[in-house]
């Protein structure tokens, strides 16, 4: 069954504004609480085998109030700096703000409306809790016309209002419908609903998500891994 599968996704993406090869991991909607904690072995084994220098995680990493910070302790094996942002699942948990504080021991790095520089890029995280109209704003303020910008943002909503100023935008959310053929009702929604789209030289790339949410079935759609370069 597609469920059980974890396919690995490679994407090349070439700019001016980068200056030297840079490496990273994108994963998203891991969903532990839904997801026993041990299917997150199995996706830190197959990370680890990748040639990547930071690991971005688009969120709903968690998604149950009986979460304990030991269910993820298996990202400690990820010996890389992790960024996150949160999903729509992180603050349907009781205690959110508590269970979020518990994610930074595992060493991530919550980035909650604000952009940071790596490698040269500007890497911009927004939190899910805001309004699109809030996310938009934050982006034409942190973004950086000099710099190649990576924006993490959990849903793809906000693409055609933003894609002028992120280089490269990644999201999740979607789980590209999960079953066949609830893609075709989550499209209506969310037009841009999985995969690879552009507005002249910038991207938007939408991930299935790393795991399944609800049923444990997929049909018509993939877990993955994304691996992304970005060169000159």
């Amino acid at each position: 069954m597609n469920s059980k599968k974890l396919k690995i996704k490679k994407l090349l993406f070439e700019s001016k504004l980068i200056n030297k090869s840079i490496k990273f991991v994108f994963i998203s909607d891991v969903h532990i609480g839904s997801n026993h904690p041990s299917s997150l072995k199995k996706l830190v084994s197959k990370i680890n085998l990748l040639d990547f220098n930071f690991l971005v995680i688009g969120g709903d990493l968690i998604d149950s109030s009986a979460f304990q910070i030991n269910d993820i302790y298996e990202l400690k094996k990820i010996e890389k700096p992790i960024f996150f942002v949160t999903g729509n699942h992180e603050y349907y948990i009781q205690n959110h703000k508590e269970h979020l504080q518990d994610l930074k021991s595992v060493g991530i790095k919550i980035l909650e409306n604000e952009s940071l520089q790596l490698d040269g890029i500007n890497m911009i995280g927004l939190s899910d809790n805001i309004t699109n109209k809030s996310k938009i704003e934050y982006v034409e303020k942190l973004s950086q016309k000099d710099l190649f910008n990576l924006l993490i943002v959990h849903k793809p909503s906000i693409w055609k209002k933003v894609s002028n100023n992120a280089n490269l935008m990644l999201s999740g959310h979607t789980h590209n419908g999960q079953i066949f053929p609830f893609n075709f009702v989550v499209k209506l929604q969310f037009p841009q609903n999985y995969g690879l789209y552009k507005n002249k030289k910038n991207h938007l790339y939408v991930s299935s998500g790393s795991a399944t949410w609800g049923p444990k079935i997929r049909i018509g759609s993939n877990n993955e891994i994304i691996q992304i370069e970005l060169k000159n």
